[in-house]
């Protein structure tokens, strides 16, 4: 989500500055490749960037074929196609042995329902949505971007004839929160079709507001984290210590959860190093859906809380102590031991090394019909 935030910022930035622009989406990945489908570059015609669909490698001439769209005012599909050794005649240098399928689309300031529209309201609700992205392998028509669904709403611009089947699928991807990929007949012509799962971005809950949490915060806003701050200290908790913050909360335990809405990219993390305000929360937190809970501190300690509370049957329930074993000491390395198991947790992921991993690297949940 962080990606999609920042083209939004530099979309807007474009047409106030009176400049055009088109969006490059990889919509396939055959093979390797360093970014999967769902990756997105904003490129205006001066030839800025924003995002990014590959490493660097491609970068160079997605910006010819991004202007070429510009100027043309027209929906492009280009391959790159590296599974050759000799990739150097493609003019990029991949090395990913990979075919990479990007569209590039030109955005039209007054379409309501243009590829940025669908991004901006993606981003502008804590909800899970499905983004499906029209293409074709073998024809110059290239439908594009045509829905954004959501589980009460759709903003669309689908021909009437798949319609119906589209919303079935996106459904479908909404409940099992699963991309997939999807071919459709219109008109006697054959299209896929890029149905793509959009959650929301973590939000990160940090009670407390110490030295320690700064970091944290700083590293979970690179990452497009919403972040909270919980404190009873007005003078810790206060936006000059905690710019990025969405929000800022000088509460009790008691009233953090009346100003706080738990969905499933919810994290907690207990760090205010005041042992009953933690103790406190943690009791209260126990008993909500919060998918992750995390604790700073020794095993112990938390033992201790949890039977002091007389729930120490839910001591698999919260994560301490917080964070991956990667040697941290410094406030700045535990932070990144947090971030790193908040991620692996919501990401469905190892945390192995890469090199032991027998799967792809960039290992991708994706379904394919």
């Amino acid at each position: 989500m962080k990606e999609i935030v920042d083209i939004l910022s530099a979309y807007q930035k474009s047409v106030t500055e009176n400049k055009k622009s088109a969006l490059a989406t990889v919509v396939k990945v055959e093979g390797s490749s360093y970014r999967r489908p769902g990756a997105r570059m904003l490129v205006t015609e001066d030839g800025m960037l924003t995002g990014a669909i590959s490493g660097g490698c491609l970068e160079g001439d997605a910006l010819r074929k991004a202007l070429s769209a510009i100027h043309q005012q027209e929906n492009k599909l280009v391959t790159y196609d590296t599974t050759d050794e000799d990739d150097a005649k493609f003019g990029v240098q991949l090395g990913c042995n990979g075919i990479v399928h990007i569209l590039f689309e030109p955005i039209f300031e007054h379409d309501k329902l243009n590829p940025i529209e669908l991004l901006k309201v993606a981003n502008g609700f804590r909800e899970n949505c499905v983004i499906t992205t029209l293409f074709s392998l073998e024809s110059k028509n290239q439908p594009g971007s045509l829905m954004l669904f959501r589980e009460r709403e759709s903003m669309e611009k689908t021909p009437t004839e798949i319609s119906g089947v589209l919303k079935n699928d996106a459904f479908d991807v909404l409940k099992l929160k699963l991309s997939r990929f999807e071919t459709y007949t219109i008109d006697g012509e054959n299209f896929d079709a890029f149905l793509e799962f959009i959650p929301p971005p973590i939000q990160l809950v940090i009670a407390g507001a110490g030295n320690d949490a700064q970091p944290l915060a700083e590293i979970a806003n690179i990452l497009g984290w919403e972040i909270i701050v919980v404190d009873g200290r007005q003078t810790h908790c206060n936006t000059q210590r905690f710019p990025n913050a969405k929000k800022i909360l000088v509460a009790k335990p008691d009233q953090v959860l009346t100003q706080i809405e738990i969905d499933q990219q919810t994290a907690f993390v207990l760090m205010t190093h005041n042992y009953n305000y933690d103790t406190e929360l943690l009791n209260i937190l126990i008993a909500t859906n919060a998918p992750y809970i995390g604790t700073l501190g020794p095993k112990k300690k938390l033992i201790r809380m949890l039977e002091e509370l007389g729930q120490s049957e839910y001591l698999q329930r919260v994560n301490g102590p917080i964070g991956l074993d990667i040697g941290a000491e410094t406030a700045e390395e535990i932070a990144i031991s947090i971030v790193a198991e908040i991620k692996t947790i919501f990401s469905g992921a190892s945390a192995v090394m890469l090199k032991e991993k027998k799967n792809p690297i960039h290992f991708y949940q994706l379904k394919n019909n």
